[in-house]
């Protein structure tokens, strides 16, 4: 029997472990929203629930009533004792001082009570083996509720520490507001046993009193009792009998021993659905405030994007040279040697082979530091192109995003922030600084995808038919050009039955036109293929530019508190489908407890 206590409690103790740790981390990963500080100073109301169960698994369970003025709460423990412990009926109306009937080696103390709080009776009264009762102040006073040591104030403090609320009322009384608000407040935490009393006198109304509480508890059974003929039973050493024999059963006898741990943890779940039922309820009412920010930040960011998109399509469109350069320079190097792949090669160095032919023409100094003039500023030229180009995306954002458009998607995202009660981290400031991270990740991008459409048109313009296609056509000419050549060399000029001169400088000439022609129309039918597949991989990209993540570097410390804020309300969903499925797999230890829905 013991070692199955000690399991019962080994098991409550990791539940609970468990459980508080994983909404510690919760807590913890709170974002800096003012919703998310009070959810944090619920839970850390409710680790000290916690701490007081792992204090209590070895002590009584803790029995409380709680009824209205006149509902014989005292009667009630009386009959329960067995013997008269505190003073009830025309002696003592009115319940004020709290007591606390235990046995002798139980103190207040061991229960998490102030003993200042309570009067402290001893009794070792076989019934009392494993509870501890109290008798609490009467919640329908008339004194002020705001005051501090009343009578509703000392019920308030001492009904966190109970168990077990046995809910007293009569005939007249089972309608009380007050009663109804104060079992409200307390019921998370605790299992509830409801009794009507003086079933000498009132009638039931028991089946009445469980449609009332239908609505918000799930009432379990109701007793109907007479406590003074109970305890006029008791001290003439009767048998208890009837309703109050099975009332006094079920907590003597039934919730004793592992029974008073499944309780506890019953009641600990209870208490933590209850609370992140709350938390969930304040979050909830900010959470729309949230949502609006979150998508004022898209809608901002879609604008200064459109901007951002359109901007650098024009940049880099007005340096496609600088693209096509870059692209029919790796489409040669994929070739290799080839005819076709040799006058590209040719065309591209024109620029090269005249600097190379004044080279030759160079005869003194003086022309000497001219010609390295021209070439360095040839130089100078093309590598400004390049930069250019490598360039054309940050230009284009630094040209788009006006001081103006900046300052005032700020001032509309900081007045969202303040509704949303987030951190606004002085926007307007800050926005410029976070355009120029956004600028360079953005330039960094494009430079990367650019270098993509330049592999892929370099692939796909490389293929066999492609090349082969080109190559013929310029081997074609080629070839009739040698022909024509050849054959007025060898045979014209020397075989033919009527021999002809060979051809003059006039044909080399023509030849050298139309050759150079030739190659001019395939160069030009080539380069323009590359001229509108990059046009075309440009306005693809900049479709793909046009969304809020091109700017996603701005604002980007609001956006992730909105993201947080997210997180941090699926993880409370989370949190209490896990501890509603431990509340459906966790039974009561009886069915004849009350509960909270």
């Amino acid at each position: 029997m013991q070692w199955s206590h000690d399991i019962a409690r080994l098991e409550l103790l990791a539940e609970v472990d468990a459980l508080s740790a994983r909404l510690q981390r919760w807590s913890e990963s709170a974002p800096p929203w003012q919703p998310a500080e009070a959810c944090q100073a619920l839970v850390r109301r409710l680790a000290q629930r916690a701490d007081w169960l792992r204090i209590r698994l070895e002590s009584p369970l803790v029995v409380a009533t709680l009824g209205g003025t006149g509902t014989g709460k005292s009667a009630l423990v009386n009959a329960l004792v067995g013997t008269e412990v505190v003073r009830a009926g025309k002696a003592r109306p009115t319940t004020t001082q709290p007591v606390l009937v235990c046995r002798s080696d139980i103190t207040p103390e061991m229960l998490g009570i102030a003993a200042v709080d309570v009067e402290w009776v001893a009794c070792d009264r076989p019934n009392l083996r494993g509870l501890a009762i109290i008798d609490c102040p009467d919640p329908d006073t008339t004194e002020d509720l705001a005051a501090a040591g009343t009578h509703l104030a000392r019920l308030r403090s001492l009904l966190p520490h109970c168990d077990v609320l046995l809910v007293t009322t009569t005939q007249q009384k089972y309608r009380s507001a007050r009663v109804a608000d104060e079992l409200a407040a307390a019921a998370p935490g605790a299992r509830l046993v409801f009794v009507q009393t003086h079933a000498d006198l009132d009638q039931d109304i028991r089946e009445d009193w469980r449609r009332s509480l239908e609505p918000h508890y799930a009432a379990g059974q109701i007793f109907f009792v007479d406590s003074l003929a109970a305890l006029a039973d008791a001290q003439s050493g009767v048998e208890p009998c009837g309703e109050f024999a099975r009332l006094l059963d079920l907590l003597a006898n039934q919730l004793a021993g592992t029974a008073g741990n499944r309780i506890r943890r019953a009641n600990f779940l209870d208490l933590m659905a209850d609370t992140l039922e709350l938390a969930a309820t304040r979050l909830d009412a900010a959470m729309d405030a949230v949502a609006q920010l979150h998508a004022a930040i898209q809608a901002e960011r879609g604008k200064l994007a459109a901007q951002l998109a359109r901007q650098t399509q024009r940049e880099l469109l007005a340096a496609r040279r600088q693209w096509e350069s870059r692209l029919l320079a790796r489409i040669t190097s994929h070739w290799g040697f080839s005819p076709f792949s040799l006058m590209l090669r040719l065309f591209q160095g024109l620029g090269g082979l005249a600097a190379r032919a004044v080279l030759l023409r160079v005869r003194s100094p003086a022309q000497m530091a001219l010609w390295g003039a021209w070439e360095g500023a040839r130089a100078w030229r093309q590598h400004q192109g390049r930069q250019r180009a490598d360039r054309a995306a940050a230009q284009a954002a630094s040209a788009c995003w006006e001081t103006a458009d900046l300052d005032g998607a700020a001032t509309i995202l900081e007045g969202f922030a303040a509704e949303a009660g987030l951190r606004r981290d002085a926007l307007p400031e800050t926005v410029h600084e976070q355009a120029g991270r956004a600028v360079s990740r953005f330039a960094a991008e494009v430079a990367g995808q650019l270098d993509e459409v330049i592999d892929r048109l370099a692939r796909r313009h490389t293929g066999p038919f492609t090349r082969g296609r080109y190559e013929i056509l310029l081997v074609a000419m080629l070839g009739m050009l040698a022909y024509r050549l050849g054959k007025n060399f060898f045979y014209d000029s020397w075989f033919a039955p009527h021999p002809v001169a060979v051809y003059g400088l006039d044909f080399y000439l023509s030849a050298g036109f139309w050759l150079s022609a030739w190659c001019l129309l395939l160069y030009w039918s080539f380069t323009s293929r590359l001229r509108r597949g990059l046009r075309r991989e440009i306005d693809q990209l900049a479709q793909a530019w046009n969304v809020p993540q091109s700017a996603a570097s701005l604002f980007a410390r609001l956006d992730d508190d909105c993201r947080r804020v997210e997180r941090f309300r699926r993880e409370l969903d989370q949190l209490r489908d896990h501890v509603a499925e431990l509340r459906r797999r966790l039974a009561l230890p009886d069915q004849r407890l009350g509960h909270r829905r």
